[in-house]
């Protein structure tokens, strides 16, 4: 099978140029889909606006209520206000990004209406990277006498600091337990991942956030998506051709909707003016017909 060329995932195309990746926007939808079973427990605000100047955080996770408790592996750490940082795949988190990170939550901590409204005790920090930080887990130690604990695959624990921090390694996370987190890169391959990734989607293919991290996905993926014969570029023409079946049935949907319409509006004119033959007046006709007087004049014009 030829393999499809594409623009836009989501609206079924992708060309083959060159264009810089937006890995923020899947993040961000990433992050709703492994906390959607507590969405209802928690607000998410992306690139939330630090005081008046040009200072953001990726995304914003706020529990409405302090004392519920995250199930989700990578929310447990979370307290009242918890503060996200996201490097792309291609980019690398450094110990100057983790100094960056921890001044955004030491502002939101003061951007405020009253003193202290926000106690440092309540916010979190939580960092999510493609590869592991070498460097900076070596300056906790080393540097911080920071703890650094290994909470599951992927997942690691920084203590030692008012604010506990969390870093998430990506490549490393769970295929079952965060799958939409574990396909945020530029490597995958024809593997089981990828395929499931395919499959989870396609269950799913309606909602707006795993389209937002399938279109990077494939983007940043294209080899491996359109190489040809590839069980990857099988599942995904599968999908776009599902995409365009459902689109084109919609199209005759809408087009037998319309016909509907406008045989009736071809039935009412008629018996307008076969009334209007019959010596009723244009009021009881349009009460006969079900249309404003005005309409009913206009046809029998």
């Amino acid at each position: 099978m030829k393999a499809p060329v594409t623009d836009n995932f989501i609206g079924g195309y992708m060309t083959e140029d060159k264009e810089i990746l937006q890995w923020h926007p899947a993040f961000f939808a990433g992050i709703q889909i492994e906390l959607a079973e507590e969405a209802d427990e928690l607000t998410f605000d992306n690139e939330y606006q630090l005081g008046t100047k040009p200072k953001q955080i990726d995304v914003l996770v706020v529990k409405k209520n302090e004392a519920y408790a995250v199930k989700k592996n990578i929310g447990r750490i979370f307290r009242k206000y918890n503060i996200i940082e996201y490097k792309s795949p291609p980019d690398y988190l450094s110990i100057d990004d983790f100094y960056i990170g921890y001044a955004y939550a030491c502002l939101y901590k003061t951007d405020t209406a009253k003193v202290n409204e926000r106690g440092i005790g309540q916010i979190t920090l939580t960092y999510v990277t493609y590869r592991y930080p070498k460097k900076l887990m070596k300056h906790f130690s080393k540097e911080r006498g920071f703890t650094v604990t290994r909470e599951e695959k992927g997942i690691y624990y920084v203590s030692g600091d008012h604010i506990p921090v969390q870093i998430i390694v990506t490549k490393d996370l769970s295929e079952q337990e965060n799958l939409w987190l574990r396909v945020l890169s530029d490597k995958l391959n024809e593997n089981e991942l990828a395929q499931r990734m395919l499959q989870e989607y396609e269950r799913n293919r309606e909602n707006i956030l795993y389209s937002s991290v399938m279109d990077i996905v494939v983007k940043a993926n294209k080899d491996a998506f359109m190489k040809e014969g590839s069980a990857m570029c099988e599942e995904l023409d599968k999908i776009i051709n599902a995409k365009l079946d459902a689109r084109e049935e919609r199209g005759r949907n809408e087009g037998r909707s319309e016909g509907r319409s406008e045989g009736e509006i071809h039935s009412k004119r008629r018996t307008a003016r076969n009334l209007i033959k019959m010596g009723m007046s244009i009021e009881q006709i349009a009460e006969a017909v079900e249309e404003d007087i005005s309409v009913v004049k206009e046809w029998i014009a």
